[in-house]
């Protein structure tokens, strides 16, 4: 497979593989996109929970970031999980200064098992800085009921917190609806002049480890080949899906998904 574009990631590495760096270095591989990272914590983690984090410092996260991309410009980036004000200023920082317009921001609060991954001065000063840097936020239900301050029990209520956070300063939301209990999984795109809902029927299992972190990734990947927004997350959408229905049930708590299912990318698109 020919290498079709560059993203840089910046995210905590998740020793069990699933999530974090190593689900999107794989998302992006198999999605035909060379991937760089910044690697903004170390998690010790299995698939039953996490165990510790360990935080890199803060300038040295800038030097990833600038260093890496001096060399080699992304044509996008995806941003995953920032734990404290000093990282979230030192990202803005870096993402200041090397000026890229495509960035998707994966909010990440919460591991799969309940742990908690950023502290509520760093969700406050996301909220005023980041939101106003990205193109896209991706929050899970809990993510985006902490960020908008709205109760989410349904659809309608998923697209009133999605306005809130677009009145906040980011141009585009992605909402996922995994939380929700129904038979369907309704992911909401929203921003200021159009409302689309990607639904799919629910998949009942437990391997769901890193869907969030591979989801971001992919819409990175296939907005870094060209494609439109709400046509990469359109597409994002159905690679995570396909990777749930593959998953290769690892481990004893909430397992991996499969992220060598792959969908091959074009230069460009019709």
């Amino acid at each position: 497979m020919k290498i079709r574009s560059k993203i840089l990631i910046i995210a905590g590495s998740d020793s069990s593989g699933g999530a974090g760096i190593q689900a999107d270095i794989k998302t992006a591989t198999s999605l035909g996109v060379y991937a760089m990272t910044a690697v903004t914590a170390v998690t010790v983690q299995n698939t039953t929970g996490v165990k510790s984090i360990f935080s890199i410092p803060e300038r040295e996260i800038y030097n990833q970031i600038v260093f890496t991309s001096k060399d080699i410009k992304p044509n996008a980036i995806k941003i995953g999980m920032l734990h404290s004000t000093q990282v979230i200023n030192k990202v803005f920082n870096a993402l200041t200064k090397i000026r890229i317009k495509k960035i998707i921001l994966d909010p990440v609060m919460v591991a799969k098992g309940g742990f908690k991954l950023i502290n509520d001065q760093a969700i406050s000063l996301m909220k005023k800085k980041l939101l106003k840097k990205v193109l896209l936020i991706t929050p899970n239900i809990p993510e985006a009921q902490i960020l908008s301050g709205v109760k989410i029990n349904t659809k309608e209520d998923m697209i009133f917190a999605a306005k809130k956070l677009v009145q906040l300063g980011v141009p585009n939301v992605l909402i996922k609806g995994g939380h929700l209990k129904s038979k369907k999984v309704d992911d909401i795109f929203v921003n200021k002049k159009e409302i689309k809902i990607f639904s799919n029927k629910k998949l009942n299992t437990e391997n769901t480890h890193g869907t969030g972190c591979t989801l971001s990734t992919a819409i990175t990947s296939f907005l870094s080949c060209g494609k439109p927004l709400k046509k990469s997350c359109e597409l994002g959408i159905k690679y995570v899906n396909s990777a749930i229905l593959t998953n290769p049930k690892i481990g004893k708590g909430h397992g991996p998904i499969n992220h060598l299912n792959s969908m091959k990318l074009l230069k460009r698109y019709k």
